[in-house]
Order: C-alpha cells, then sequence, then structure tokens
C-alpha cells in the first residue's frame, strides 16, 4: 500500500468523523432550542392563566362593590349607555401588565413567538348585562308586642304572694291567735316598722286594729284577714287617683314625662319598659336620652325603643348638654304628634346640688316646646326608707307627681308604697315585678294588699 492511498484514507476517516461530530452537535442544538420553546411557551401559557385569573377577581370585586353601593342607595341597577362594558380578558403577551390592580411581572414580550407556539388563549365570552331585580330593602325586625295592662295586674297578685314580701303574712300569724297579750301587740309593731311603712302609720295601724272587735278577744281567722285587709287598704289609699296624667281626659298632646332618681334604680330600664306599657295601649311614643353622662345610657334606650319601634333622640357624642338632648326629643315630639314623650335623666345624688339644679334646667328648656305633665320618681323598694331621702329632696328640686317603685318583687320591704305616699303626698303609680320586659304595671292597691295576705 503506497503512502497516497494510506493519505487518502485517513482524509476519508476524517471527514467522516467531523461529519458525525457535526451532526451530533446540531442535533444537540436542536433539541436544546426546541426545550427552550417548550418552556418558554409553558411559562407565557402560566403567566397569561394567572393574568386572567387576577382580571376575573378584579372585574367580580368591581361588581360585587357595584351591586353594595346599588343596595346601600337602594336603587336599581340597571344597565344604560353609560355604564362600562367589561374589556375582554388579556391575551398571553400583555395578560401581566393589563391586569388592574396587579403587581408588574417582566414578560418576554418583545422575543418573537416561534411559528408553531401553543395559541393563547381566548378571552371568555363577555357576558350580557341583565337588569338584576330591585334588591329587596332589609326586613325590619318584627315589633314585639307587649302585654297589656290588665294582664299585668293579674301578674301582680301571683308574683307578690310568691316573693318575700312576707309582712302581711307575719300580721296575720300573730293577729289569728286567740288572746293577744301586750307583746304580742309590740310584734306587730315591730313587724310594721322592720317592712318600712313608718313609724306614723304603723302606730296608727296598731291604734286601729286594737280597736277592731273582731281582732280583739277570741278571733276568727276569716275575720282577722278581712280586718288586716280593710285596714291595710286604708292605709295604702284605695280611693286616689293613679292614673298616669296623659291618660286623664283632656291629655296634652305630646304629653311629657321626666324619668328622675338617683343611680342604680334601673330608671333607664323603666323608661323602656314604660315606653312598652304605652305601645300596648296602643299610643304613638317618642323617648329622649337625655342621660348623657352614662356611656351606655342612650344605646340601652335605643335597645329598649327598637323592639317595639319606638324612636329615640340622643346626642352624637357622650357627655353633651342634657337639656339640649331634651329640648330635641320635644321638638321630635311635637313634629311626630306623637302621644307621649318620655325624657330619661341621669341618675344623681340627691346632695348634689348642680346636679339637682341641672334637673330644673330640663324641665324649663323642654317646656320651651311643649309642657311637662309628669315627673316619675324612680325608688328601690329594697332601700326602704333610705330612699324616702331622696324622694323628698328630688321632690323639692323638680316637682314629683308620682313614684314608681322598681324591685318591688324581692323586698321584704313593702310597707315603703305607705311610707313614701305619707310623706311625699303624691301617689305611687307603677310598681315593677321583675326582670322581664313586661314586667311594670300600673299599682293596684287590692291586687298588692291581697298579694302580701295570700
Amino acid at each position: 500500500m503506497d503512502t497516497n492511498m494510506i493519505i487518502g484514507i485517513v482524509a476519508v476517516v476524517v471527514i467522516v468523523a467531523a461529519l458525525i461530530a457535526w451532526g451530533v452537535v446540531k442535533s444537540r442544538a436542536a433539541k436544546q432550542s426546541a426545550a427552550a420553546d417548550e418552556a418558554r411557551q409553558a411559562r407565557q401559557a402560566a403567566e397569561a392563566k394567572a393574568a386572567a385569573e387576577r382580571a376575573a377577581a378584579a372585574k367580580a370585586q368591581a361588581a360585587q362593590t357595584e351591586s353594595k353601593q346599588a343596595e346601600e342607595a337602594g336603587t336599581e341597577t340597571v344597565p344604560s349607555a353609560s355604564v362600562k362594558k367589561p374589556e375582554p380578558e388579556p391575551s398571553a403577551e400583555s395578560a401581566a401588565p393589563a391586569a388592574p390592580g396587579a403587581p408588574s411581572e417582566p414578560v418576554e414580550a418583545a422575543e418573537p413567538a416561534p411559528e408553531q407556539s401553543a395559541p393563547a388563549e381566548q378571552p371568555a365570552p363577555t357576558p350580557v348585562p341583565v337588569a338584576p331585580a330591585k334588591p329587596a330593602e332589609p326586613a325590619k325586625p318584627k315589633a314585639e308586642k307587649p302585654e297589656s295592662a290588665l294582664s299585668r295586674i293579674q301578674r301582680l297578685k301571683a308574683k307578690l304572694a310568691n316573693s318575700s314580701n312576707p309582712f302581711g303574712k307575719a300580721l296575720f300569724n300573730i293577729l289569728a291567735k286567740d288572746n293577744l297579750t301586750e307583746a304580742d301587740w309590740e310584734d306587730v309593731e315591730d313587724t310594721l316598722l322592720l317592712a318600712d311603712v313608718g313609724a306614723e302609720a304603723s302606730e296608727q295601724l296598731v291604734d286601729e286594729l286594737r280597736k277592731d272587735a273582731r281582732i280583739t278577744g277570741k278571733a276568727d281567722p276569716a275575720d282577722v284577714r278581712a280586718s288586716l285587709r280593710e285596714k291595710l287598704l286604708d292605709l295604702v289609699g284605695r280611693d286616689t287617683d293613679r292614673r298616669l296624667n296623659v291618660n286623664k281626659p283632656g291629655a296634652n298632646k305630646p304629653s311629657v314625662i321626666i324619668m328622675v332618681g338617683v343611680n342604680g334604680t334601673g330608671k333607664t330600664t323603666t323608661a323602656g319598659k314604660l315606653a312598652r306599657l304605652f305601645v300596648a295601649d296602643g299610643k304613638q311614643v317618642v323617648m329622649g336620652a337625655a342621660d348623657t353622662f352614662r356611656a351606655a345610657a342612650a344605646d340601652q334606650l335605643e335597645t329598649w325603643g327598637a323592639k317595639v319601634n319606638v324612636p329615640v333622640v340622643r346626642s352624637d357624642k357622650d357627655g353633651a348638654d342634657p337639656a339640649s338632648v331634651a329640648f330635641e326629643a320635644s321638638a321630635r315630639a311635637k313634629q311626630d304628634n306623637a302621644d307621649v314623650l318620655i325624657i330619661d335623666t341621669a341618675g344623681r345624688l340627691q346632695n348634689k346640688a348642680n346636679l339637682m339644679d341641672e334637673l330644673g334646667k330640663i324641665r324649663r328648656v323642654t317646656e320651651k316646646n311643649l309642657p311637662v305633665d309628669e315627673v316619675l320618681l324612680v325608688l328601690d323598694a329594697t332601700t326602704g326608707q333610705n330612699g324616702m331621702t331622696q324622694a323628698k329632696v328630688f321632690a323639692e328640686a323638680i316637682g314629683i307627681t308620682g313614684v314608681v317603685l322598681s324591685k318591688l318583687d324581692g323586698s321584704a320591704k313593702g310597707g315603703i308604697v305607705i311610707s313614701v305616699q305619707k310623706e311625699l303626698g303624691v301617689p305611687v303609680k307603677l310598681v315593677g315585678l321583675g326582670e322581664g320586659p313586661d314586667d311594670l304595671a300600673p299599682f293596684d292597691p287590692e291586687g298588692f294588699v291581697d298579694g302580701i295576705l295570700a
């Protein structure tokens, strides 16, 4: 084999090897290019999908906001020419910057897509706007139906009979003995004093019982009970006019009632319960929250009023001038031609002269719009004779026309009914018998006496 042949063979081998190497390199480059194209297509598709989701979320949020505004305005949403049509969803190359409110993300938009790249997702068809039904107004809570006054009086007897108010039973047990000794009569007087009947009224009752032939000597229990009932009714006042002034012929309209009393007597609660009592009688009521010192007082009064659809006039801020609230409440009641205006005032100690003077100011300011027909003093029956000092000071400061005894059912001091009337010369008109919303009743003397003797 000569040299030329060897050189030719080597040249052929070299050329073949070069061709093989070039083919391998070209194949690898093609694979890398295809892989890059696939990766770019997948990234673009993912970005387009994310952009479409962001656009859909933004569109849903805008629709929700528009619907909410329409509900608040109480108007019907009807598509018109001025309503902006929803824009089509962005394409794969421009989806990211087109999403409203979404953060801008870098997208290889400048690089031309390969000829056989996956087609971009088509935008969803734009829905045709349809006029929705007129949004229903939020339903008002159904007003409660308060219990009638007559039904409450029947419950008065039952509650007193089952309460811890035993002074009537204690008196009967002593007086029903066959022969009463001097010690027995002393026990009678002590029982009356412990029940807060008062010293003068207790002495008067004992003297009358001593003179009653049905009790002295050998007594029949039925006669003793009848005699004791008559004597207690006389002391309580069976013929006293206990009607609220609003219920009397020729009453002003609106008739104004101001609630007064010391802290903790249940004054605001009593005002709310009184409103329910008037609503049960078919009267239109407005309440004024003139207790601006206690943060929760106005809220508490509004809660009571909302249950029976009674409007409450209140100040926008705590610590406002109570007289200004009373003035606005009287103006509102006059404008609405209401039957009754109930003004709740702040609780105060009877020994604070400036606070007591403020009550007089509330009355004077209210009377610039409407005459004040009633001032009700709310007394806690459990305080007994301690409440008498309070009552006297309030009577001097603003003039009291009646008394409301709260918490009477849980008191052994029912005799305060007798003593407070004797001291103030005004009747007990209402009594609170419990924590229920309708546990405020007109005071019925016979029901009260029968209850404590049951």
